[in-house]
C-alpha cells in the first residue's frame, strides 16, 4: 500500500470498524463504516487522499494506539 501517510488500513466487517495506521504508526478506529466505503478506500491510487475526501470527518474515529517513536 503506497502511502505516504497511511501506512496501512483493516476492516472488520462485523463491527463495520475501519482501522488506519498511519505514518509513524498512531492507530485510529472508525465507526460504522459501510464495507462499499472500504472496499473504494482499497481500491483508490491515493490513500490519503481517499480518506481525506471520504473518511476523515465522516465517521466517528478515535486512537487506539498511539506510537512510540517522537
Amino acid at each position: 500500500m503506497p502511502s505516504t501517510v497511511i501506512q496501512s488500513i483493516k476492516y472488520d466487517p462485523a463491527t463495520r470498524t475501519l482501522s488506519v495506521w498511519f505514518v509513524p504508526g498512531n492507530r485510529y478506529d472508525f465507526d460504522d463504516v459501510p464495507p462499499q466505503a472500504y472496499a473504494a478506500f482499497r481500491k483508490a491510487s491515493s490513500k490519503g487522499r481517499f480518506f481525506n475526501a471520504f473518511i476523515r470527518d465522516r465517521y466517528s474515529y478515535h486512537l487506539v494506539e498511539q506510537s512510540q517513536s517522537g
